[in-house]
């Protein structure tokens, strides 16, 4: 499971970088203004995005057995590149070679204003893997017109016609991942999971005639496309002699490199288990590899691997492409350890119903680390938090793994600006509070959101799985519920007695200014007027708000202001809203322990689907006036095998590349593993 960062995130990640406030040494590791001011995090912006840059923090001290290690991973996270374009739309992949192509070779007028507009949409697909947008899946609109198109295929001579170049311009799959029942789950949707002429009926009738261990099960459908030949249902498997086999093989050998050189026995058997999966794609071994990959803590270098997240599959079973190579921040993860010690306690003094909570809480690791490679689902859009595995029985059983991103979260604090903040701030107090300690609360919520959200609680006996049990809705509440952990705990003084909260007081306030002033308006930003709330997370955020302003209104914890004309959320008792925060963290774990579909639902639909119409035009027109964007996503280092005569490799370097499209370029001619259509 993936945290990814908000707009409200960013705002204080930004605006506390330019003030540099002190914090507890305990807590924060400070960054010298020299190595601030060294290093330039910001690449380029074009449309709704802004690039950056991230460092290594560590790579230098590793030994060169280690540094391969870290090589051979990237490499082989790299080498699955196409899958992810392909699992995001069937034409994509023609899509953007063509595009390439045309980039590549055309020797006509670059000035105009179509050619940028060209370029610029190149450049989205390669920031979302595909034709539809990163995060609110709706099909980009080409600001050039299909005739300049043709004229720039006939004078590269590029081979493209037919489908694929239609749907650029037409009104066909206009949304990657739709959640609106009305439209169709399956028939709606423009990803690639499910053959064209498969229902969501279908879906539904294939994997629950699925029989699997009840007590261990399998992540069904996890690997596979569900297709109809003949009129009968069957699977096409992602592995070696599979679909994307070519991709995939790719994979195993870079994995067997990697193997030879990883830092432990326990390591070593991991990747063994992966590259078995890969190689079978036997659901099973999938799950042992997960067993292994989770208990193995010990090493500086960690990695994740495989198809994983389910948010781009509508009825939640697909798992999307996803690779992050990571180097241990020694310094913060000790820290952070503090809270992986405690995970019982918060489990026992959690406001779930005792019969909805763990009794032994096994295995939470938690560690703060700096990417090194990211490729798939995390690129070139990255999350800031991941907990991994899903597969509930084994988080129960055997642990899980909690990172959060540092030197990702780094860059984004150093590469923006903090106009949006004192924009929508109420007053100076909320401003201060965002100075001073906004920062923090947002490390310490993604902590608490990864470590202890997503390994609390327990499902009924015999209630399926939340993908089975609470279908397009399972993703929206499971991050709902962990960001209500995050959030009902961050005022608790036992932040303070384990070290790692300066002033649980000062923490609360910014954290709930925070998650209200996003949840209810600058996640709006993000938006179209007119455009209902479809992606999981920004639909999470709105329903944890606007429920609690709700059930709150008879008390004004929180109060709608107008002040010059404008609208603002103040909260008035900080105490109310964390009771309120209790009280649907126990409600949504209850939908989730008894499956309560019906419930479940209800909780999305009414808060976290629709937008007031009136504060969204409002949101838009006062964001006019900002110039930067409200996506970001990384360009990744390059890392570079420095080799003898004998072509041993002596040591690794890291560069930074050109630009964002010179890494793209050169992705499409080392990684290119896969046909047009797959």
């Amino acid at each position: 499971m993936k945290f990814r960062y908000t707009l409200g995130f960013i705002l204080a990640m930004t605006f506390l970088f330019s003030c540099q406030p002190k914090q507890d040494k305990t807590v924060l590791s400070e960054t010298t203004t020299a190595q601030k001011n060294s290093f330039e995090f910001f690449s380029e912006q074009f449309a709704d995005i802004k690039i950056l840059r991230y460092q290594i923090p560590g790579f230098e001290q590793l030994t060169l057995e280690q540094k391969k290690y870290v090589y051979f991973l990237g490499q082989a996270g790299l080498s699955g590149r196409d899958i992810m374009y392909d699992q995001n739309y069937r034409h994509n992949l023609k899509i953007r070679r063509a595009l390439e192509n045309i980039y590549l070779k055309f020797e006509g007028d670059k000035n105009t204003a179509e050619w940028k507009s060209f370029e610029t949409y190149l450049k989205r697909i390669w920031f979302a893997n595909g034709i539809h947008h990163h995060y609110a899946n709706d099909k980009f609109i080409p600001e050039f017109s299909k005739e300049y198109l043709a004229s720039l295929i006939e004078a590269t001579q590029t081979n493209f016609d037919g489908e694929a170049l239609d749907v650029i311009f037409n009104q066909e799959d206009a949304k990657k991942v739709n959640l609106n029942p009305e439209k169709g789950l399956i028939k709606g949707s423009a990803i690639n999971f499910y053959g064209q002429n498969v229902t969501a009926e279908d879906v539904d009738a294939y994997y629950s005639a699925m029989k699997v261990d009840e007590n261990q099960p399998v992540e069904k459908g996890l690997n596979t496309k569900l297709i109809k030949e003949n009129g009968s249902l069957t699977e096409k498997v992602w592995k070696s002699g599979g679909m994307y086999g070519a991709a995939i093989d790719q994979i195993i050998y870079w994995l067997e490199m990697a193997k030879e050189v990883a830092e432990n026995e326990a390591q070593a058997k991991g990747l063994e288990l992966l590259i078995a999966y890969y190689k079978t794609g036997d659901l099973k071994k999938w799950d042992e590899y997960n067993i292994v990959w989770a208990q193995a803590t010990e090493g500086d270098i960690d990695y994740i691997n495989g198809f994983i997240e389910v948010y781009n599959d509508p009825k939640g079973y697909k798992g999307s492409y996803e690779t992050v190579v990571q180097i241990k921040d020694f310094e913060m993860s000790e820290k952070m350890a503090a809270l992986a010690n405690n995970a019982q306690w918060f489990e026992d003094n959690s406001t779930l119903d005792p019969s909805h909570k763990k009794e032994n809480v096994v295995g939470v690791s938690y560690k703060t680390v700096n990417v090194a490679a990211e490729a798939g689902d995390a690129s070139p859009s990255t999350p800031i938090g991941i907990n991994l595995p899903n597969n509930n029985w084994i988080r129960e059983q055997h642990g899980s793994k909690s990172v959060s991103l540092g030197n990702i979260i780094h860059a984004y604090a150093n590469a923006g600006s903090t106009g949006r903040l004192k924009e929508f701030a109420y007053d100076e107090d909320e401003i201060k509070y965002e100075e001073e300690y906004g920062q923090l609360a947002d490390k310490l919520h993604t902590a608490l959101h990864e470590v202890i959200g997503h390994a609390s609680g327990r499902l009924n006996p015999g209630v399926g799985t939340p993908k089975e049990t609470m279908k397009n809705y399972a993703s929206t509440l499971e991050e709902a519920r962990a960001d209500l952990v995050g959030l009902y705990y961050l005022p608790d003084e036992k932040l303070v007695e384990i070290g790692i909260s300066p002033n649980a007081e000062a923490i609360g306030k910014a954290a709930y200014d925070g998650y209200i002033r996003n949840g209810l308006m600058t996640q709006l930003i993000r938006l179209n007027l007119g455009d209902d709330i479809e992606e999981a997370h920004m639909r999470n955020r709105q329903l944890v708000a606007a429920w609690a302003m709700e059930k709150g209104s008879a008390d004004q914890v929180i109060e709608k202001v107008t002040k010059d004309g404008k609208t603002y959320y103040k909260i008035n008792d900080y105490a109310k809203l964390r009771d309120l925060f209790g009280e649907l963290l126990k409600e949504i774990q209850r939908i989730k322990s008894e499956g309560d579909f019906e419930s479940g639902k209800a909780l999305v639909e009414t808060y976290g689907v629709k937008v007031d119409q009136t504060i969204h035009k409002e949101v838009l027109e006062r964001n006019s006036q900002f110039k930067s964007a409200p996506y970001s996503g990384f360009i990744n280092p390059i890392l570079v095998p420095q080799e003898d005569e004998n072509g041993n490799i002596t040591d690794i370097t890291v560069e930074q590349p050109e630009s964002f499209t010179a890494q793209m370029l050169q992705y499409a001619e080392d990684f290119t593993t896969l046909p047009d259509e797959n």
